[in-house]
């Protein structure tokens, strides 16, 4: 496969033609935050919004995810435009996220964690309303627990329940405020064909999916 010059924030990298500037970006050490990207996926999710970079010649700022690498192409991670529509997804996401980072079995672990770290943010937002989901917890699993309160909606667990492990146990069900994860019928995972390969719980970024204490 070809290769392509582009720049990326000033300096001058090389991609495998095709490749998404977001990995492109993060094998060259410049970091771009994300949530639901998938190195393996044909189709990009694109639906955390944490990826804009804005593009020479481009209107207006793009998913560094969804977006292939061409020769030439200059690449800027950290404009004002940029930032601030970041900060915003970032804000929108923590307004229906529990932070109680203390209790939480992903502390120290969590991918929100990161972002705010590396990206300078705080984990609070005043500008949003906080919306509090009380789903309940299902510990059905003798190894791990869901909570889907804490679900991001990544879709990082369903892609290796349905595509890399192929067994199909869980899905994103309803729509708007109402939507969570959990298994198709609405069953406990332990009653769901759910083969507690604890697949979900390696890529899930904030511990929705988390092992039991022993």
């Amino acid at each position: 496969m070809e290769t392509v010059s582009l720049t990326i924030d000033g300096k001058e990298i090389k991609a495998k033609e095709g490749e998404k500037v977001l990995w492109a970006a993060l094998r060259n050490g410049i970091y771009i935050p994300h949530l639901c990207a998938i190195p393996e996926s044909p189709l990009p999710f694109g639906g955390c919004r944490l990826c804009f970079v804005e593009i020479e010649g481009r209107g207006a700022p793009v998913n560094s995810c969804t977006e292939p690498v061409r020769e030439g192409m200059v690449v800027q991670t950290k404009t004002e435009k940029v930032l601030r529509l970041v900060r915003t997804a970032f804000e929108l996401i923590l307004s229906t996220h529990p932070l109680n980072c203390k209790d939480c079995p992903a502390n120290k672990r969590c991918a929100l964690q990161d972002i705010a770290r590396q990206m300078g943010f705080k984990l609070k937002s005043k500008r949003f309303r906080k919306i509090t989901r009380q789903l309940p917890i299902d510990d059905s699993q003798s190894q791990f627990t869901l909570n889907p309160n804490l679900c991001l909606f990544c879709g990082q667990c369903l892609y290796v329940c349905n595509e890399v492990v192929k067994v199909g146990a869980i899905n994103f069900n309803f729509r708007g405020l109402n939507a969570q994860v959990g298994t198709f019928g609405g069953e406990p995972l332990a009653e769901s064909g759910c083969t507690s390969c604890l697949k979900c719980v390696e890529v899930c970024p904030v511990g929705a999916f988390s092992l039991k204490e022993k």
